[in-house]
């Protein structure tokens, strides 16, 4: 079997999440074991499994993470998304509760609609008490995540929908500004034609009581959408999505109105539906600076007919969904390495022509996909649901309700060693942190390649390149590079959402982006991009202000100039000063793998001086190590080190046994000192290299794209 070039990250990634191991998790099989896996149990002749194999060990396509993990195995769970209805009532709630625990345990990803559990303090006949409301058992579906390791490598990730004329709408639009909760679910609100029109027009808009669809009271539109601008400004949720428009493109509308998306949005769905996704590189599609239109409409085929085999492969988790799947046959095929396609062909990502590639490859991959779906039609029937479908009476044969979906790409386009989905760059170079304080320079290899091409790759040129957001002010780079090598944030959000626009325009489900905005950007900057992303015919939009969640787990930001007054001059000693004789504080109970950790944190007039560690009952190295750990940090912040400062090297260190609590990654006793210590920063950034709180797999930076976070070096992503 040929050998397949991969990445060292690439090769890590595969290494710790894909690739299969015995029981004593020793790794069995080599990157093309893998693919033989797959390409032999989803194919259904020698001649498929060869065509698959192909496409695959080529990095021309790749199918979604479960496949890769699953396909072959006794999991056997192939699909990433899925929707579960949630009814009003208590044995509908909870048998959500257990059906999301069974898909998340084998890799899959759940959608929820909450808007038909009816309102807090509302009335509950059958006990004669009250609601609790939607957000309370939002609560017991994050905390069952909690609990749930996906097939043992990754954990479950949600989406949360509510509608916008829910009572509680209000509640759901700002329960995420404490980041602490629901740290397993992305919410968006369900935005309706009605509302947006009363937006417009400043006017109220009635809330509706689900329980017997009765309006119960006005809202002004305007201030409820300035109030989840404003929380997206804050940190980036909740989303949007215009979901009638979503309707009005539901293939099957005979069958339901879709309520729900998947975890990052691409895939709306009806209850009980799962999809199956992959993404064509359009890297590898590229020939002297042209596309190869004909080796596109091979691979879009080949992945048409992979997509639709996993529908017959797939090992479903519940009879429902195989019911409801197969009926409707869904598959989202879509892209990656858009940017990587774009410097190839020397064309700038914010820019009309820009506009035109994605518009003409997204046609070109829709209706291609859409044929060969005619063909498999004609060859193994229709759709069993295609009689009650929008295209009874436009065509005779389909044989998939949808065939494209943009999704993000985060692990897969990894291993594809490409850029992820249709976003730009994030950084051309930035710094990773790694063991014993060591720092690794990461660049981006076609630039870097560029670079060697021109004879100007220097270590100094790369460092000012990490240190910066852009190359634009770097004159040490040709204006020829500058020009085409852009990054998120040297595109204006009028431009990310223009693009989102074309590929939507093409798309039979929806569009993963992010929206990215500068940090000095404004609360009206985050409304005009809403209205625009609903004018340009967007399905949804997520935006992410720059620094604007607690952790900023990747930067590329050039650290400002130090404050000579919080210097002390290194050749004079540093003394301390006295600790007070009365202090006042608080204790801390936080679950480590260790056991409890006990942290009190004592003030004086001038701020935190003090911290003392305790680890449940230990005695021996760890209470001594917890109490040395104390003093030291005491020590520090009285001899006038930046709490923030001891926060940051505390954060990340990791030990054989780390622990999750209340939502938060526990990596070692000193990682969850550095979470009690964050809760006294009296809402300061922490800029972060290491990326610890994200990414709880490996320690590392993530990169923020496409809604969620994504570890470039070992694949950690809760979205793929």
């Amino acid at each position: 079997m040929t050998t397949i070039e991969l990445s060292k990250n690439a090769l890590t990634v595969l290494e710790k999440r894909y690739l299969l191991r015995d029981e004593n998790n020793k790794v069995i099989e080599t990157p093309e074991d893998m693919f033989d896996r797959v390409a032999s149990f989803i194919a259904t002749t020698d001649e498929e499994k060869e065509e698959f194999l192909e496409l695959m060990t080529s990095l021309r396509f790749l199918p979604n993470s479960p496949t890769l993990m699953n396909a072959g195995t006794a999991l056997g769970n192939l699909s990433a998304c899925f929707v579960l209805p949630i009814e009003d009532d208590m044995t509908s709630i909870f048998e959500a509760v257990k059906y999301a625990a069974l898909i998340q345990q084998s890799g899959g990803g759940t959608g929820f609609s909450f808007t038909k559990l009816r309102p807090k303090n509302d009335v509950v006949k059958t006990t004669g008490g009250v609601a609790s409301g939607p957000i309370s058992f939002i609560e017991v579906f994050n905390s069952t995540t909690n609990t749930i390791r996906q097939g043992g490598r990754r954990r479950g990730a949600n989406m949360g929908i509510l509608r916008v004329d829910h009572p509680d709408i209000m509640e759901f639009i700002t329960c995420k500004e404490d980041q602490t909760r629901f740290t397993n679910f992305k919410f968006s609100v369900a935005l309706t034609e009605s509302f947006m029109k009363s937006v417009e027009k400043n006017e109220d808009f009635d809330l509706i009581n689900p329980r017997n669809n009765k309006a119960v009271g006005k809202m002004n539109a305007k201030e409820v959408f300035n109030k989840i601008v404003e929380m997206a400004w804050k940190n980036g949720e909740p989303g949007i999505v215009f979901i009638d428009r979503i309707n009005q493109d539901n293939p099957t509308p005979e069958l339901g109105e879709i309520e729900s998306t998947n975890p990052c949005g691409e895939l709306p769905m009806l209850a009980w539906e799962s999809c199956n996704l992959g993404s064509i590189n359009l890297l590898q599609h590229i020939s002297k600076r042209k596309i190869d239109w004909d080796l596109l409409e091979k691979s879009v085929r080949a992945a048409v007919r992979f997509l639709d085999n996993v529908i017959e492969k797939n090992n479903y988790i519940l009879p429902k969904i195989e019911e409801m799947t197969k009926a409707n046959r869904k598959i989202g095929l879509g892209i990656m390495g858009f940017a990587d396609m774009l410097i190839k062909l020397r064309i700038r990502y914010d820019s009309e022509e820009g506009l035109l590639a994605a518009s003409k490859v997204m046609d070109f991959v829709q209706k291609t996909a859409r044929d060969e779906s005619s063909n498999l039609g004609k060859e193994r029937g229709n759709f069993p649901n295609f009689n009650k479908s929008i295209y009874r009476e436009k065509i005779e044969h389909l044989r998939n309700a949808t065939v494209t979906s943009i999704a993000p790409t985060g692990t897969i386009s990894l291993i594809a060693g490409c850029s992820s989905g249709i976003e730009p760059y994030y950084a051309l170079a930035y710094t990773r942190n790694v063991l014993d304080g060591k720092k690794l320079l990461e660049v981006n290899p076609i630039f870097e390649q560029e670079l060697k091409n021109l004879k100007l790759h220097t270590e100094d040129l790369l460092e000012k390149v990490s240190s910066s957001n852009t190359i634009q002010g770097l004159d040490d780079i040709p204006e020829e590079l500058r020009e085409i090598y852009v990054t998120s944030h040297d595109i204006n959000p009028e431009w990310h959402i223009k693009m989102q626009a074309a590929f939507q325009k093409y798309n039979d489900n929806a569009t993963s982006k992010t929206i990215n905005f500068a940090s000095t950007a404004t609360k009206e900057d985050i409304a005009i991009a809403y209205m625009f992303a609903y004018t340009q015919g967007c399905k949804g939009i997520t935006v992410y202000r720059d620094g604007s969640r607690k952790y900023q787990v990747l930067t590329t930001k050039k650290a400002e100039p130090a404050d000579p007054k919080t210097l002390t001059i290194i050749s004079e000693k540093v003394e301390p000063r006295p600790r007070p004789e009365v202090t006042e504080g608080k204790t801390h109970k936080i679950r480590s793998g260790c056991g409890n950790l006990y942290v009190t944190v004592n003030r004086d007039e001038t701020g935190v001086c003090e911290v003392f560690v305790q680890v449940g009952k230990s005695g021996g190295c760890i209470a001594s190590q917890s109490e040395a750990v104390g003093r030291l940090i005491s020590l520090a912040l009285r001899s006038g080190i930046k709490l923030e400062s001891i926060a940051d090297h505390l954060a990340g260190i990791r030990c054989p046994s780390p622990n999750f609590y209340q939502g938060q990654t526990v990596l070692s006793c000193p990682d969850g000192i550095a979470h009690v210590l964050e809760k006294y920063l009296d809402g300061e950034t922490i800029f972060r290299a290491n990326g610890t709180i994200a990414c709880p797999d490996c320690g590392s930076m993530l990169e923020f794209a496409e809604g969620c976070f994504t570890c470039r070096s070992c694949g950690y992503s809760k979205c793929d």
